[in-house]
C-alpha cells in the first residue's frame, strides 16, 4: 500500500478569487494529488487548502504552489486579521491513515530545503519535523519579538538563535519565509460572537486558550471581522483528544455568557476527522450547513 498524506498549505490570500483559483490549480497539479477543501476569508485574508496524496506527488504541487504564490502575493500590500509571515505562511504535512508520522516529517524535511534553494526563502521546520525545539509551536516562530509577523521578520532574522532552518537569513522581499512541518490532525475551529467587541472577542481567547490556563491543546486569538461587525474567537484545536471540539464550544459560551454576549455560529476552516466529531451535529456545533469530514471527501480513497 502506498503511503498517504495530507497537507494543509495556508496562503495569505483570501480577497481575490482568480488568485485563489490560480494557487488552487497549481497544489493540485501533482501526480495523484487531490484538492479536498478550499476555505477562504476576507477579513483573515487567508486560504487554507486541503490536499491528499503520496508524497512524491504532493511535493511537485507544494513546489508549484511556492512558485505561483511568488508571482501573485505581495505582502507589503497585504492586510488582514490572521497572523502570518510568508506568502505561503505554513505548509504541514499530516499521515493519513496507517502512514507513519515518519513519512510525514520526511516529506517535510525534503520540502524545505528545495523551497530555500529554488526561491530564496528562510524556511523554518516546526511541529514534529523542528530541529530546534522552541520552533514547535507556530506561534513562537511568528511572534519571536515585539514586533511579530512578516514585519518583524527582518529584525528575528538577524538574530542568530532564530536563523532559519534552510535558506537565507533575511526575508524575501514580498514573499517573507515560511514554515514547513509535520503534525497530528489540527481543527480550524471559529465562534462568531453577538458583539463586535474586540477586546470581548480577545479576552475570551485568553481565557479558552491553554497558555493563559485554559484548555489543554488549545490555541486562541480574538479578532475583528470587518465584513460582518462582528468579533470572532478563532481557535486551534491541536488535538482533539485532549479538547474535543464540543467541549471547546461550550467553555467559549460559558466565557461569553459572563461578559454579556453569546455566540451567533460557528465555522470550521478546512476538514475534520470523522473521530473528532463523532456523536456530534453541526447543530450541537451552530454550525451552518454539514460538517466537513475528511474521510467523506477521501471516499473510496486515491
Amino acid at each position: 500500500m502506498p503511503f498517504l498524506l495530507e497537507s494543509v498549505p495556508n496562503v495569505s490570500e483570501g480577497r481575490r478569487p482568480e488568485v485563489v483559483a490560480r494557487l488552487a490549480a497549481a497544489a493540485s497539479s501533482g501526480s495523484g494529488v487531490r484538492l479536498l477543501d478550499l476555505s477562504s476569508d476576507p477579513d483573515h485574508n487567508r486560504s487554507v487548502l486541503t490536499l491528499a496524496g503520496e508524497p512524491e506527488g504532493l511535493h511537485q504541487g507544494l513546489t508549484a504552489l511556492y512558485e505561483t504564490a511568488l508571482a501573485e502575493i505581495d505582502l507589503t500590500r497585504h492586510q488582514g486579521v490572521h497572523p502570518r509571515i510568508g506568502a505561503v505562511d505554513v505548509v504541514p504535512f499530516v499521515p493519513l491513515g496507517d502512514t507513519p508520522m515518519e513519512v510525514a516529517v520526511a516529506a517535510a524535511n525534503r520540502l524545505a530545503p528545495g523551497v530555500a534553494r529554488r526561491f530564496g526563502l528562510p524556511v523554518y521546520l516546526n511541529e514534529r519535523a523542528a530541529r530546534v525545539p522552541e520552533r514547535t509551536v507556530l506561534a513562537n516562530i511568528r511572534v519571536s519579538n515585539r514586533r511579530g509577523g512578516f514585519e518583524g521578520l527582518t529584525a528575528r532574522l538577524a538574530d542568530p538563535a532564530w536563523a532559519p532552518d534552510f535558506g537565507p537569513p533575511y526575508p524575501h522581499p514580498t514573499a517573507g519565509a515560511t514554515v514547513i512541518g509535520a503534525r497530528f490532525f489540527l481543527i480550524a475551529f471559529n465562534a462568531v460572537l453577538a458583539t463586535s467587541d474586540v477586546s470581548t472577542a480577545r479576552a475570551i481567547a485568553g481565557q479558552v486558550r491553554e497558555r493563559g490556563g485554559g484548555l489543554p491543546a488549545v490555541r486562541a486569538m480574538g479578532v475583528h471581522l470587518a465584513s460582518r461587525g462582528l468579533a470572532q474567537v478563532s481557535m486551534n484545536l491541536v488535538d482533539y483528544r485532549r479538547t474535543p471540539i464540543l467541549t471547546a464550544l461550550r467553555r467559549v459560551e460559558e466565557e461569553a455568557a459572563a461578559m454579556g454576549t453569546g455566540v451567533i455560529e460557528t465555522e470550521i476552516v478546512g476538514l475534520v476527522p470523522e473521530e473528532a466529531v463523532r456523536g456530534v451535529t453541526a447543530e450541537m456545533l451552530r454550525l451552518p450547513g454539514r460538517l466537513p469530514i475528511l474521510e467523506e471527501r477521501l471516499g473510496g480513497g486515491l
